[in-house]
C-alpha cells in the first residue's frame, strides 16, 4: 500500500485526497484475491490515466487490484447510482492515506431499497434461467448454486444495511439479514457454507436448489414490500 500511495502521489501530487482499502482485506478476511482500493482525487484527466496505466502491471504483481480512481465530487454525486457498492465500502474500509473520505456521507434509504430489490430479483431471474440452461443435470445445477452463493450472501448483508443494523463483521451482517427476512436458518447456513472451500460435499449444492430458489423468492418478496 505504501508503494501504491507513492505511485499515486507521483501522478497526482497534491490532487490526491484519500486512499482506502475496502472489501475483505479491510476486515482481516483477506484471501488470494487482489486488494481492492479506492483513490479519490480533486481532478482526473486523460494524462493522469495514461500515467497510472504505466504502473498497472507492477500493482498487479504486488497483489493489488487496479485502484478505483474517482474525483471526490463525482463520488459524492454517484451515491444514488451505486448505493450498495458504496455502502459496502463505507461499512468496511481502512484509510491508508489522506483524509477520511466517508465522513458525513449518507445514502438515502430508498436508494438502498431500490438497489436491493434489483439485486434480489436479478439473482432470482439468474437462478431460474440458469437452471433451465443446465437441463437439470446435477453437476451443472451444483455449479450454478455454488457460483451464486457470494451474491446471495452480499444480498443478505444489504438487507441488514437496509435496516440500519449496527453489525460490522461480514458473517454477523449476513446472518442478521437472513433473520430480518425470516429465512430458514438451515437453508441459509447450507448456502453460505458454499463460500468456504470444501464447505459441503460435491452433491449437496444440487440437492439444495429447490429450497434455495424458494428462499430467494421469499427474499425478493420481502425486499419488494419493505418500507421505511
Amino acid at each position: 500500500m505504501d508503494a501504491l500511495v507513492a505511485d499515486l502521489r507521483t501522478v497526482f501530487h497534491e490532487r490526491l485526497q484519500s486512499v482506502v482499502v475496502y472489501g475483505p482485506h479491510a476486515e482481516d478476511a483477506g484471501n488470494s484475491e487482489p486488494v481492492s482500493c479506492l483513490a479519490l482525487v480533486t481532478t482526473l484527466r486523460g494524462p493522469d490515466l495514461e500515467a497510472c496505466a504505466r504502473y498497472a502491471s507492477r500493482w498487479k504483481r504486488q497483489g493489488l487490484a487496479v485502484p478505483l480512481l474517482m474525483p471526490a465530487v463525482e463520488f459524492g454525486r454517484s451515491l444514488d447510482a451505486f448505493p450498495l457498492e458504496y455502502a459496502e465500502m463505507i461499512r468496511a474500509h481502512t484509510r491508508v492515506y489522506g483524509e477520511e473520505p466517508f465522513a458525513g456521507v449518507t445514502i438515502a434509504p430508498e436508494d438502498l431499497r431500490r438497489a436491493c430489490e434489483t439485486q434480489a430479483k436479478s439473482l432470482l431471474v439468474h437462478l431460474r434461467e440458469g437452471f433451465l440452461e443446465t437441463g437439470g443435470r446435477p453437476y451443472e445445477v451444483a455449479a450454478l448454486v455454488v457460483a451464486s452463493a457470494p451474491a446471495f450472501a452480499a444480498l443478505l448483508r444489504n438487507v441488514a444495511r437496509l435496516h440500519d443494523v449496527p453489525v460490522k463483521d461480514r458473517a454477523g451482517a449476513t446472518r442478521e439479514g437472513a433473520r430480518l427476512a425470516g429465512l430458514s436458518d438451515v437453508i441459509v447456513g447450507d448456502v453460505l457454507m458454499l463460500e468456504r472451500p470444501r464447505g459441503v460435499s460435491a452433491a449437496d449444492p444440487a440437492r439444495l436448489f429447490p429450497d434455495y430458489l424458494a428462499t430467494v423468492e421469499q427474499l425478493a418478496r420481502f425486499v419488494d414490500a419493505w418500507t421505511t
